[in-house]
C-alpha cells in the first residue's frame, strides 16, 4: 500500500508540467502564424518612389505630402496584402456614400450600347477652373461599387465633375445590344465617354484615372493616339500589371495564393458572360454555341476563359496576340501627360516581376512618377489606427491630391512653363 502511494506522488509532479509545455508550444506556434500572416513586424514607410528632378515633380512631391509621408495601415491586419485586398472585395469600402448621379447611353459603330453615370462636382475647384474626372474601374466593376461610390464623392466635393464608365456587361440590369462585352484593354467605350465629355463641356479639362484593369485601358487609350490626349492635364493609374502576356504566367503560380484569386475571378467572368450569354452567342450555331458554354463552364482560371471567348469578340487569333494588343506597355511610353503610377509591393494579385515596367518608364521619362506603397495590397490602402479603418483610404487622398496639385501647377506656372513641356524646351523659348 505504502509503495502504491509513493508511485503515484513521484509521477503526478512531471504530468502538470508536460501539459504546460504543450500549452506555452501551441501558443508560441498560433502567435508566430498570427505575425507572419498579418505580417506585423513588417514597418510602415513613405512610398518608394521612382522620378526624374523636374520642376513639376518637385512641386507635385512637395504639393502632395500622401507621396513622401508615411502609409499608416490599420496596425492588427493592414500590412496583410490579402486582408487588405479581401476587404476592399468584399465590402468595397467602409460606410460608403451614395452619390447621386445621371446614367449616360452611348451607342456604338458596332451596335453595342455604352454606358456611364456622370455626377456634377458639389461646389467649385479650388482654382475656379472646370475640371472632370474621367474614371476607368478595375474588371467587371462599374459606378455603383463601394469603391468607386467612396472616390466619386471625395472627388466630388473637392470640386470636381466625375464621368465613371460602366464596363460593357458589368451592370446586372443592362442589357448587351451587340455580341460583344468589355475586354482587357478595349478602349472604344471610354474614347465614347470622353468624346462626350469634351463636346458637353467645352471648357472642361481632364484628369483621366484608372483602376486595376481600367489603369490598363486609360493608358493604352491615351497612349494610342496622341489626340487623346488634348485638354487631358494629367493620368493616375492605381494597381495595374501593365502587361497581360507577362502576367498571365504568375497567374498560375501559388505564391501569394495569385493561382486561387484567378480562380475567383474567373469564376466571376463566367457569371458576367453566362448573364448575358443570350446576347453574346447570337447569330452563331446551336454546336458552336453548345462548345463555347461547354469551355466556359470547365474553365479555371482567366486564361483559359480569355482564350475560349475573349479574345474572338475582337478576332485575335491567339491568346498571346489578345493580350500583346490589349497591353498598355506597348503604347505607355507615348503619354506625354503627367504620369501617376501607383502599385502596392504586397498587392497579390500583380507579381514583383511586372513593377519592372513602371519603375523603368519613371526613370526615362520626365513626366512619370511611379509610386511603390510598402502595403496596400490590391485596391485597398486602407488606413487606420489599430484595427477599425477610415472611410477614406490612402488611394482616395493620393489621387485628389496629386490631380490637385497637378492643378495649382497649371494655374500658376510661369509663361514659358507647362506640363507637357519639358525644362529643356523651357530653356531654349527663354534663350
Amino acid at each position: 500500500m505504502n509503495t502504491h502511494e509513493s508511485d503515484v506522488h513521484t509521477i503526478s509532479p512531471e504530468l502538470p508540467a508536460m501539459f504546460d509545455g504543450m500549452k506555452l508550444a501551441a501558443v508560441a506556434t498560433v502567435l508566430y502564424v498570427i505575425v507572419r500572416c498579418l505580417n506585423l513586424k513588417s514597418p510602415t514607410a513613405p512610398p518608394d518612389l521612382t522620378y526624374q528632378d523636374t520642376a513639376l515633380n518637385r512641386f507635385l512631391l512637395k504639393s502632395c505630402p500622401q507621396l513622401t509621408k508615411e502609409y499608416i495601415p490599420p496596425l492588427l491586419w493592414g500590412k496583410s496584402g490579402h486582408l487588405q485586398t479581401a476587404l476592399y472585395g468584399k465590402l468595397g469600402r467602409v460606410s460608403s456614400p451614395h452619390p447621386s448621379g445621371v446614367r449616360k447611353y452611348l451607342p456604338m459603330q458596332d451596335g453595342a450600347t455604352s454606358t456611364f453615370d456622370l455626377f456634377e462636382p458639389m461646389g467649385d475647384h479650388r482654382t475656379g477652373d472646370d475640371i472632370t474626372m474621367v474614371i476607368c474601374p478595375g474588371i467587371g466593376n462599374h459606378s455603383e461599387k463601394h469603391y468607386i461610390r467612396t472616390f466619386v464623392d471625395y472627388a466630388q466635393k473637392d470640386g470636381y465633375r466625375c464621368a465613371v464608365l460602366n464596363h460593357l456587361g458589368a451592370l446586372p440590369n443592362i442589357e448587351l445590344t451587340s455580341p460583344r462585352m468589355f475586354t482587357y484593354g478595349c478602349t472604344w467605350e471610354f474614347a465614347s465617354m470622353v468624346g462626350y465629355i469634351k463636346r458637353a463641356y467645352p471648357q472642361t479639362q481632364l484628369i483621366v484615372v484608372g483602376f486595376s484593369l481600367g489603369g490598363n485601358i486609360v493608358c493604352k487609350f491615351l497612349g494610342e493616339n496622341r489626340t487623346n490626349q488634348e485638354r487631358v492635364l494629367c493620368c493616375v493609374s492605381v494597381c495595374q500589371g501593365y502587361s497581360a502576356l507577362r502576367a498571365q504566367e504568375t497567374f498560375l503560380q501559388w505564391d501569394q495564393f495569385r493561382r486561387f484569386y484567378n480562380f475567383l475571378m474567373a469564376d466571376n467572368m463566367k457569371k458576367i458572360i453566362l448573364s448575358h450569354r443570350h446576347s453574346l452567342f447570337r447569330g452563331s450555331s446551336v454546336k458552336v454555341v453548345d462548345a463555347d458554354l461547354s469551355r466556359l463552364y470547365t474553365a479555371t482560371s482567366l486564361m483559359q476563359i480569355d482564350d475560349n471567348i475573349m479574345r474572338k469578340f475582337h478576332g485575335h487569333s491567339s491568346l498571346k496576340e489578345y493580350y500583346e494588343k490589349e497591353s498598355c506597355v506597348h503604347y505607355i511610353h507615348n503619354v506625354k501627360v503627367p504620369l501617376l503610377l501607383v502599385n502596392s509591393a504586397d498587392d497579390p494579385l500583380v507579381h514583383d516581376s511586372l513593377l519592372t515596367i513602371p519603375r523603368t518608364l519613371a526613370a526615362k521619362m520626365p513626366n512619370v512618377i511611379f509610386s511603390l506603397t510598402l502595403h496596400g495590397g490590391h485596391l485597398g490602402f486602407f488606413e487606420g489606427a489599430v484595427l477599425f479603418p477610415q472611410p477614406l483610404t490612402w488611394m482616395d487622398k493620393v489621387i485628389v491630391g496629386y490631380a490637385n496639385a497637378l492643378c495649382q501647377w497649371e494655374k500658376q506656372k510661369p509663361p514659358c512653363q507647362s506640363a507637357h513641356l519639358s525644362e529643356s524646351s523651357c530653356v531654349e523659348e527663354k534663350a
